[in-house]
């Protein structure tokens, strides 16, 4: 609820989903929800309204096709497959069937039928207390419009990227459709009634890097179009009328962060070092090759995790083994002599790709995905693994597989590559015969065994996400118990430093490239294990070399060593915080 600060100044306050500050004038989005009149059709025009609706259907797919191609091109796959969830609606057989019945039972043209059935669906969903069930409602909001629109023939009202001038967009709420619309040029934040920081329009903010606040409540119905606001990313507010005394001090906020950024763009060149003369190696996490420019211009010293499931989304067959080697000679000769490690396709669990035979399975997590799907489908894993081998003559490309679980899958893996390695050598085709080969330390099983598993790789990295919410048990996106979600609980302190105690024994290094590293709080801990590297994305590496240069070693020794024998995650992240703060409060000056 909005709070009267002065006679004129008014504070609404929400949630902080994407950082920033920006001011300007209110754009409010007064989007109605549609109504749809009924409509009786004769019997012999059932089968028309029939096919009316296919040929929507077929429209509706091949827009979000398009949308979903331009946010993976623009903020990257893990962005783009938001739009799996909204394809899935339109092949969901029980909702389409259900249309089909009402059209030719009660004989009512197809715009209803639809709108009725889907907005009962909808609501269903809408009203149960679960973010992520909340946030399938949305997605079939938004996938209805889109079909009534093409129903109807008409264009949707809410097009964004045609604005004129720079403004603040305030809505009740926003779709992924229309956030993937937003030009930064000319969307300089938005702020929503409701949503979560888990929703998808927060998660493509935060890539968009737009300042962003939702669940305000009533501020779209409160404000008006032309109003000045202040929005305050970092903290969840939006102010009408500021002062200028809250000018003033949100000015020297901006001014700070400023001067922040200018620092951390010095360091780009420079080494990151710590104090004490211990060199850690700070590499990037991208998407496609065109990323690998970016990375580069952050200072990156490679690139420790190349996504290759851009590849396999939209489309109706895989990727040829020539379109694959094209795409990882490009990366791997943009990143020259930069090392690029890439990871075999990691399908399953939240990567959904439209065309390719997945089951619907009860815990996807916990299924066919990654290199069990990889395994199976030998004639997929083929022709990624000759494309990798290929690319590997450049010199500089090197190879990790997700979700090991232990030996028998290693061993099934590391075997396909020699076979495919004996098929180039007897087609007279260039690769690389020491070609690098890592795993990904994704479960509690594969750290557990990692001895094991350390003989017979190059390398490790550890995907914390993953490993953290098998070994807790824990599905982050559950609001109900994301707070049992800690990357310091005890148990994933120790099965890490066990992960890199195995590897050291065996002479190889073990990265990091999960969310734990992007943390400059979590950062000093990680090193304190014994990391050797840290693999995050092009846009977070200055400031953890801002870190890592005014850290010592020493203090994230003595760091790790408290953790090992912590009992309680709280104190362990207590003491993350303290050191974090102490060494580089710069970093920590908008909170």
């Amino acid at each position: 609820m909005p709070e009267a600060q002065s006679s004129s100044e008014r504070v609404f306050r929400g949630i902080p989903v994407s950082a920033g500050v920006c001011r300007g004038r209110v754009l409010v989005l007064d989007r109605q929800r549609p109504t749809i009149q009924q409509r009786s059709v004769t019997e012999a025009e059932v089968a028309d309204e029939v096919n009316r609706l296919e040929r929507s259907l077929v429209q509706t797919r091949r827009q979000l096709q398009e949308v979903q191609q331009r946010v993976i091109e623009a903020m990257g796959v893990e962005e783009g497959s938001i739009f799996e969830a909204h394809l899935m609606v339109l092949e969901d057989r029980t909702v389409l069937d259900e249309v089909v019945r009402m059209i030719t039972a009660q004989r009512v043209n197809a715009e209803y039928a639809f709108f009725s059935v889907a907005e009962r669906y909808a609501g269903t969903l809408a009203a149960i207390e679960d973010d992520y069930l909340r946030e399938r409602a949305n997605d079939m909001r938004d996938v209805t419009n889109r079909v009534l629109n093409n129903l109807l023939g008409r264009e949707d009202e809410l097009n964004l990227r045609h604005l004129k001038e720079p403004c603040l967009i305030v809505s009740h709420d926003l779709s992924p459709s229309h956030t993937a619309q937003l030009n930064k040029k000319n969307v300089l934040g938005f702020a929503t009634d409701v949503g979560s920081k888990t929703s998808h329009t927060a998660i493509m903010a935060r890539s968009l890097r737009i300042p962003a606040v939702v669940g305000l409540g009533d501020a779209s119905s409160a404000l008006s179009t032309g109003q000045y606001v202040l929005l305050d990313g970092f903290n969840g507010l939006v102010i009408l009328n500021p002062t200028d005394q809250t000018l003033f001090e949100y000015g020297q906020l901006e001014r700070k962060h400023a001067t922040l950024q200018e620092k951390l763009q010095s360091m780009v060149s420079q080494p990151a070092v710590t104090l004490d003369g211990h060199r850690i190696t700070l590499s990037a996490n991208i998407e496609q090759p065109a990323d690998c420019e970016q990375a580069k211009a952050n200072g990156a010293d490679g690139v420790g995790l190349f996504r290759t499931e851009y590849l396999f989304i939209d489309r109706e067959l895989p990727p040829t083994e020539e379109q694959q080697y094209l795409s990882y000679r490009d990366a791997a000769q943009l990143l020259k002599p930069l090392p690029l490690v890439i990871r075999t396709l990691d399908l399953g669990g939240d990567k959904l790709m439209a065309h390719l035979p997945l089951p619907k399975e009860m815990n996807p997590f916990l299924g066919w995905r990654a290199i069990r799907f990889c395994l199976q489908e030998r004639d997929i894993f083929r022709e990624q693994l000759r494309a990798i081998l290929r690319a590997s003559a450049e010199g500089n490309v090197q190879m990790m597989y997700p979700m090991i679980s232990g030996l028998d899958e290693l061993n099934q893996a590391n075997a396909m590559v020699e076979e495919f390695k004996a098929e180039l050598r007897a087609e007279n085709i260039a690769f690389d015969e020491n070609l690098r080969i890592g795993a990904m330390i994704e479960t509690p099983s594969a750290a557990v065994v990692a001895e094991s598993l350390a003989k017979r790789l190059k390398f490790f990295s550890i995907g914390t996400n993953d490993l953290i919410q098998y070994a807790l048990a824990v599905d982050r996106m559950n609001e109900k118990i994301a707070h049992l979600y800690e990357p310091t609980h005890p148990a994933i302190v120790r099965l890490i430093k066990t992960s890199v105690e195995a590897a050291h024994k065996h002479g190889i290094p073990v990265s990091v490239c999960g969310e734990m590293a992007s943390d400059p709080v979590l950062a000093p801990l990680l090193l304190g294990l014994g990391v050797d590297e840290l693999s995050v994305a092009p846009s977070l590496l200055p400031p953890l070399k801002f870190l890592v240069r005014r850290l010592r070693l020493s203090e994230a020794s003595e760091l790790a060593a408290f953790a090992l024998e912590s009992e309680s995650a709280a104190d362990i992240l207590g003491r993350c915080q303290t050191l974090a703060r102490e060494v580089a409060p710069d970093l920590f000056q908008d909170e």
